[in-house]
């Protein structure tokens, strides 16, 4: 029996992760992070203490407000205003919850910190590395977001979920009687409840986004732009009209404050560089080694080759030129459902 600090926002997956925990004979202490003012962060707080009530545990609130501004807001703001695309939900992992949480609950005598993420973790018993693998769920997995995650917090870390479905974690939640088994996901970042990302960085930095030229893959000007963070890299919607035929956002200069609108062959690139990587199943890259890379979550992995530059960063080559290779997201590789590592997209090769 070990002793599982679980943690729980107060849905359907952190719920019967916690379930699950306590049927297999766990001591498990329930935690909910606060990581933000909002109404909603509130209500969440609130439904994971009376899941746990209904457990019979105890629950805690771990106070991450100041961390999460430093290294999950104010990273996403900028990262926006210099022209790339952010991923809040990779750095809230990497910082917060298997950053500080993990962290706390080994000065707090905890065994492991579980979640309700679908993927799974293994030991190498060869090199005795963990190794990060998808979820058993294809349409769940979650491993893209969690490629960050470092020895010791794979080795500190439970994801009960990881072997099951979601129809299956939704079965325990009604057999249990789970007020959230029919609960709709969110899909949108938990600090822009509403998707208005333009608004909320006008709210944090005012008069930092200013209209702006749409230019050709040429560099002739042939409109005006309502601000560079109202784009990314692939976008048609919401350009405007008026160019003739369907235009699309092939690149974007902060420094010019310009966007650059092509045609969809525009958008594709033979392969990317990368840089502030993560390795998991190896210590690190010692030569060219052939992956499936995804540069997006709900993309399927491409076949790529990948080889470490002189600066350290890392060079991806796709067998297939792909489309929309977009600044500030991640890149994530693998080698069948393993995750070899990562890192995040510095530009595309043409």
């Amino acid at each position: 029996m070990a002793r599982i600090l679980s943690a729980m926002s107060g849905g359907i997956d952190s719920s019967v992760a916690t379930k699950i925990l306590l049927d297999q004979g766990h001591k498990v202490v329930g935690i909910t992070l606060d990581l933000f003012c909002d109404p909603d962060n509130d209500t969440h707080i609130e439904d994971a203490r009376l899941a746990c009530t209904s457990f019979g545990i105890e629950h805690r609130v771990y106070h991450a407000q100041e961390d999460f501004t430093k290294h999950v807001i104010s990273p996403f703001v900028s990262t926006y205003l210099v022209g790339a695309t952010p991923n809040p939900c990779i750095a809230c992992n990497r910082y917060i919850k298997f950053g500080a949480l993990v962290e706390y609950a080994q000065e707090q005598g905890f065994d492991a910190v579980a979640t309700g993420h679908y993927a799974r973790i293994e030991q190498d018993q060869n090199t005795l590395r963990y190794l990060l693998k998808k979820g058993a769920d294809p349409a769940k997995d979650q491993s893209y977001v969690l490629y960050n995650l470092t020895q010791n917090q794979l080795k500190h870390t439970l994801f009960p979920l990881g072997a099951i479905d979601k129809e299956a974690v939704r079965h325990i939640a009604r057999k249990a009687g789970f007020e959230t088994a029919e609960k709709k996901e969110s899909q949108d970042i938990c600090f822009v409840p509403d998707g208005n990302y333009q608004e909320f960085i006008e709210q944090k930095i005012p008069g930092s986004v200013t209209p702006g030229k749409f230019l050709s893959v040429d560099g002739t000007e042939i409109g005006i732009h309502r601000g560079i963070t109202h784009y990314t890299i692939g976008q048609r919607r919401g350009i405007g009209t008026g160019f003739g035929k369907p235009m699309y956002v092939v690149a974007k200069d902060a420094e010019k404050n310009t966007i650059t609108l092509g045609e969809n062959p525009d958008l594709l690139s033979c392969g990317l560089i990368a840089d502030d990587l993560n390795y998991i199943s190896i210590e690190t890259l010692d030569k060219p080694t052939q992956v499936l890379a995804k540069i997006r979550y709900n993309q399927d992995g491409k076949e790529a080759l990948i080889t470490t530059c002189k600066d350290g960063t890392i060079r991806v080559d796709f067998d297939e030129r792909q489309r929309a290779v977009a600044p500030g997201q991640a890149v994530v590789f693998y080698q069948g459902d393993i995750v070899l590592g990562g890192g995040t997209i510095i530009r595309g090769i043409s």
